[in-house]
Protein backbone atom coordinates (compact mmCIF):
# COMPACT_ATOMS: atom_id res chain seq x y z
CA UNK A 1 0.00 0.00 0.00
CA UNK A 2 1.39 3.41 -0.93
CA UNK A 3 1.97 6.11 1.67
CA UNK A 4 -0.58 8.39 -0.01
CA UNK A 5 -3.22 5.66 0.07
CA UNK A 6 -2.40 4.85 3.70
CA UNK A 7 -2.81 8.54 4.65
CA UNK A 8 -6.15 8.77 2.83
CA UNK A 9 -7.44 5.71 4.68
CA UNK A 10 -6.14 6.94 8.03
CA UNK A 11 -7.86 10.33 7.61
CA UNK A 12 -11.28 8.87 6.76
CA UNK A 13 -14.16 9.48 9.12
CA UNK A 14 -16.28 6.55 10.25
CA UNK A 15 -19.46 6.63 8.17
CA UNK A 16 -20.98 3.28 9.13
CA UNK A 17 -21.54 1.93 12.63
CA UNK A 18 -22.47 -1.68 13.33
CA UNK A 19 -24.40 -2.07 16.56
CA UNK A 20 -26.56 -4.56 18.40
CA UNK A 21 -28.55 -5.49 15.27
CA UNK A 22 -25.35 -6.79 13.67
CA UNK A 23 -24.10 -6.69 10.12
CA UNK A 24 -27.43 -7.73 8.60
CA UNK A 25 -28.79 -4.30 9.48
CA UNK A 26 -26.08 -2.38 7.57
CA UNK A 27 -25.46 -4.41 4.40
CA UNK A 28 -27.64 -2.19 2.19
CA UNK A 29 -26.16 0.99 3.66
CA UNK A 30 -22.61 -0.22 3.00
CA UNK A 31 -23.54 -1.08 -0.57
CA UNK A 32 -25.00 2.41 -1.06
CA UNK A 33 -21.95 4.11 0.43
CA UNK A 34 -19.55 2.12 -1.75
CA UNK A 35 -21.46 3.36 -4.79
CA UNK A 36 -20.58 6.94 -3.83
CA UNK A 37 -17.05 6.56 -2.43
CA UNK A 38 -13.95 4.47 -2.82
CA UNK A 39 -13.55 3.55 0.87
CA UNK A 40 -15.96 3.17 3.77
CA UNK A 41 -14.71 3.16 7.35
CA UNK A 42 -16.82 0.91 9.58
CA UNK A 43 -16.85 0.87 13.39
CA UNK A 44 -17.99 -2.32 15.14
CA UNK A 45 -19.49 -1.55 18.55
CA UNK A 46 -19.10 -4.03 21.39
CA UNK A 47 -22.72 -5.17 21.07
CA UNK A 48 -22.08 -6.15 17.44
CA UNK A 49 -18.88 -8.05 18.16
CA UNK A 50 -20.26 -10.42 20.83
CA UNK A 51 -16.90 -12.17 21.10
CA UNK A 52 -16.20 -12.27 17.37
CA UNK A 53 -13.02 -10.80 15.91
CA UNK A 54 -13.31 -7.52 14.01
CA UNK A 55 -11.48 -9.06 11.04
CA UNK A 56 -14.04 -11.86 10.78
CA UNK A 57 -16.99 -9.50 10.98
CA UNK A 58 -15.44 -7.12 8.44
CA UNK A 59 -14.72 -9.95 5.98
CA UNK A 60 -18.27 -11.22 6.34
CA UNK A 61 -19.75 -7.74 5.80
CA UNK A 62 -17.53 -6.95 2.81
CA UNK A 63 -18.27 -10.32 1.24
CA UNK A 64 -22.00 -9.65 1.32
CA UNK A 65 -21.58 -6.66 -0.99
CA UNK A 66 -18.78 -8.03 -3.16
CA UNK A 67 -16.19 -5.72 -1.60
CA UNK A 68 -12.90 -6.33 0.18
CA UNK A 69 -11.36 -5.31 3.47
CA UNK A 70 -8.40 -2.96 3.07
CA UNK A 71 -7.37 -2.99 6.72
CA UNK A 72 -8.64 -3.45 10.25
CA UNK A 73 -7.36 -1.66 13.29
CA UNK A 74 -8.89 -2.15 16.71
CA UNK A 75 -12.64 -2.33 16.20
CA UNK A 76 -12.61 -0.40 12.93
CA UNK A 77 -12.30 -1.66 9.36
CA UNK A 78 -11.88 0.03 6.01
CA UNK A 79 -13.74 -1.57 3.12
CA UNK A 80 -13.37 -0.89 -0.61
Amino acid sequence: MTDARRRRIHNLDVTLWVGKHGIDAVVDELDDQLTDREFVKVKFHRSARAGAETETLADNLAGRVGASVVETRGHTAVIE
